[in-house]
């Protein structure tokens, strides 16, 4: 999967973890450069206190456009520290070339 927003690949990973929809993208596939932590908090019952970051490509700025859960609740571990995308952020599968060597 591959994560887009104004035209630049935010995250891109073969090992996203799909829950309610959303892919959860491993933390050490994602363009650190693009990504500004902010103070935004929200609380999920089941994975515990989401942290956000807004995203900023090309001096244009998506705010809180990115979230993780740095600790979860137990229920939810799997997907601890991973970053998920919304606000007009495109996430679509990564495109799979197969080729074969003629002789």
């Amino acid at each position: 999967m591959k994560a887009i927003w104004n035209g630049q690949i935010l995250a891109e990973s073969e090992e996203t973890i799909n829950i309610e929809g959303n892919h959860y993208f491993p933390a050490e596939s994602i363009d650190s450069k693009y990504f500004k932590p902010t103070e935004t908090h929200t609380v999920c019952p089941w994975k515990g206190t989401a942290s956000y970051y807004t995203i900023e490509v090309n001096g244009e700025q998506n705010k809180d456009a990115a979230w993780y859960y740095p600790q979860t609740k137990e229920g939810a571990k799997q997907i601890e520290g991973y970053v998920a995308f919304w606000r007009g952020v495109e996430v679509k599968q990564l495109l799979q070339f197969h080729h074969q060597t003629y002789r």
